[in-house]
């Protein structure tokens, strides 16, 4: 029997979080032979993410890994590394540290501004959902689903605190999500072709949401 629910996530305000993303590096660095971007947050090498501390949400690399933290139920999150890519495959562990399992973390693709990109979110109840955000629109647009429900449940996602691998292919329309080795429903959409990758965070009712990013590498498929 499915599982659903319908969550709807705000956009951050443009002009706030614009003023507090200032990631972005020079060409080459964390770079390797067969791998487009990677970055295991160890402190090594500064990859170029963003990072602030401001109404009540905070990005940082810190402790080897990149936390987000949030206490603002509703808003998304992110943070990303100013780099430019079309067909990707992203892999990252994603960890809840603490907080409420009502929420939603995960990755980005194809970002091309504070109000144009996809995401793909799992949450600490066990759902997932891969959306897009689009101008003309503070609300993230979901392409799972048929209209009746947005976030999935699915046993293969690690609930409360806990670490998932999560495996994001962007290629040419499809848009995929693969945890813990395995594959969920994929959908398709042309509307963004090229962009930044990105991790993000959202919490859905009261208290400190606390993932943890590491390992993160993408590919061309």
């Amino acid at each position: 029997m499915l599982r659903a629910k319908v969550l709807f996530i705000a956009l951050v305000g443009t002009a706030l979080f614009a003023a507090c993303n200032s990631g972005g590096t020079e060409e080459g660095v964390c770079v390797s032979p067969g791998i487009l971007f990677l970055d295991d947050f160890s402190g090594s090498q500064m990859c170029g993410w963003a990072e602030y501390s401001q109404s009540g949400a905070a990005a940082a690399v810190e402790e080897g890994v990149l936390r987000l933290t949030t206490s603002q139920p509703g808003p998304f999150w992110w943070t990303n590394p100013g780099r430019n890519f079309d067909n990707v495959i992203i892999t990252v562990q994603a960890r809840q540290a603490s907080g409420p399992d009502n929420n939603a973390f995960g990755v980005i693709c194809r970002y091309q501004s504070p109000e144009n990109f996809y995401v793909f979110l799992i949450s600490g109840d066990g759902y997932y959902a891969i959306g897009k955000y689009q101008s003309g629109t503070d609300q993230i647009t979901y392409l799972t689903g048929d209209g009746q429900y947005h976030y999935i449940f699915s046993d293969a996602i690690n609930q409360g605190v806990a670490t998932n691998q999560m495996r994001v292919s962007c290629v040419n329309n499809e848009l995929s999500l693969t945890v813990n080795g395995i594959p969920l429903p994929a959908v398709t959409d042309p509307t963004f072709v090229t962009g930044d990758i990105g991790l993000g965070v959202s919490a859905f009712e009261v208290g400190t949401a606390v993932i943890e990013f590491d390992n993160i590498q993408v590919i061309a498929p």
